[in-house]
């Protein structure tokens, strides 16, 4: 069983993660996770505080020259800004009066339900776990899931569809090539049109002290046919990554294939038809289901996309009530983006890698990367003689 816990605040001394159930032999390369790390920080339309982190991992268990030991993995990522805070975030009660209370809950964010479920009357002890800084090792942790799903052919990547109400166009093209493009966008978006159009937007909105959401997708490449299960409501893939990508901070949208696009078409618009050769074998033409029917991997690319909504940290504060005094005010304004959809697709990526790699060892599993892969070849051959494109041998 693959799973994974992080710890740490936004303004702690550092986050945490421990991967339990990754496969002994699996190359795992610093640099690999810190570029992912560096690319959850990019985006137009940022906030000052990726300038102050430069998030680098560091590996404190689990890899040996290297190579995963098939025991837990330790990762820990440091908060230069922790030097501003080492008092007012200790864990030492003797600080404990070194930083008011804050007591005033900033609409859309956690606080007040935070602070009113855990009995808080000060909602910094929500707001810093609750912070999409904790997506900081998320993202680490699932760079390490793609090194294991990268194993087996499959690649994971993102980009961006819309930001402000701009739409882009979706370009007909290869995986690789559309990885390509999106990551050579300050939006992390394909259509360069586009992308200016979503500037001129998140500018807009800058100035007037607002902030903007919008639509990412995610898609996965390589996938084999079988992953997930119908028969429990808990192992559907779509259901599991839905679930993955709604963890996300700000999130609260979520599409697979056509998504809420089937509701307003016919079945014969909607459903993918089947058919055969003895080269591909079973294969479809199009890939409405976004590559999962039934809660199984179908063999087509896995095509998932999810609505970001627009940060509630706004330079232009809402109106809110004070924790203890009950009195209206208006909003705390603590640093923010002004438009985060594009980290946030790397953070999408990192969910949804994670939770593939979870299926994949449930699916294959073994106690190191060869016998994965010894499992994952006997299925593969044993998938191409039912499917009629390897020769049955003879007895």
């Amino acid at each position: 069983m693959l799973r994974f816990l992080t710890a740490g605040e936004s303004h702690g001394e550092m986050l945490m993660g421990i991967i339990e159930g990754m496969p002994a032999g699996l190359l795992i390369r610093v640099t690999d996770i810190d570029r992912d790390l560096a690319r959850r920080q990019i985006g137009y339309g940022r906030g000052n505080r990726m300038k102050i982190e430069k998030d680098q991992v560091k590996i404190y268990a689990g890899v040996r020259w290297g190579r995963t030991l098939g025991s837990p993995i330790g990762l820990m990522i440091r908060n230069k800004d922790w030097e501003n805070w080492r008092d007012k975030m200790s864990a030492d009660p003797m600080f404990m009066n070194s930083a008011e209370p804050v007591t005033r809950p900033r609409p859309g964010h956690a606080d007040l339900a935070g602070a009113l479920k855990y009995g808080m009357n000060d909602i910094r002890n929500i707001l810093e776990r609750s912070s999409a800084r904790e997506t900081a090792m998320r993202v680490a942790v699932g760079s390490v899931a793609k090194r294991l799903l990268e194993e087996f052919g499959i690649e994971v990547m993102s980009h961006v569809l819309s930001i402000g109400g701009v739409f882009a166009k979706a370009p007909k093209m290869s995986l690789r090539e559309l990885r390509k493009r999106a990551e050579a966008s300050e939006l992390r978006c394909s259509d360069l049109d586009a992308e200016k159009r979503m500037m001129r937007k998140i500018d807009e909105a800058k100035l007037a002290g607002d902030t903007l959401g919008g639509v990412f997708e995610v898609i996965v490449g390589g996938v084999p046919v079988g992953l997930g299960s119908h028969a429990h409501w808990d192992r559907k893939l779509d259901a599991r990554l839905a679930g993955a990508l709604m963890s996300v901070q700000a999130i609260k949208g979520v599409e697979v294939g056509a998504g809420f696009g089937v509701a307003n078409r016919p079945g014969s618009q909607v459903h993918d038809e089947i058919f055969w050769s003895r080269k591909e074998g079973f294969y479809r033409k199009t890939n409405m289901a976004g590559g999962i029917e039934g809660g199984i991997s179908n063999g087509e690319p896995i095509v998932l996309r999810a609505a970001m909504k627009p940060i509630p940290t706004l330079m232009k504060p809402l109106r809110s009530v004070d924790l203890a005094s009950k009195k209206p005010f208006r909003a705390s304004v603590e640093r923010s983006d002004v438009c985060a959809v594009p980290a946030a697709g790397v953070v999408a990526e990192a969910a949804v890698a994670i939770d593939l790699a979870q299926a994949l060892v449930e699916k294959f599993g073994g106690d190191s990367l060869d016998e994965m892969k010894r499992n994952f070849s006997q299925y593969d051959r044993h998938l191409k003689m039912r499917i009629g494109t390897e020769e049955i041998p003879e007895k």
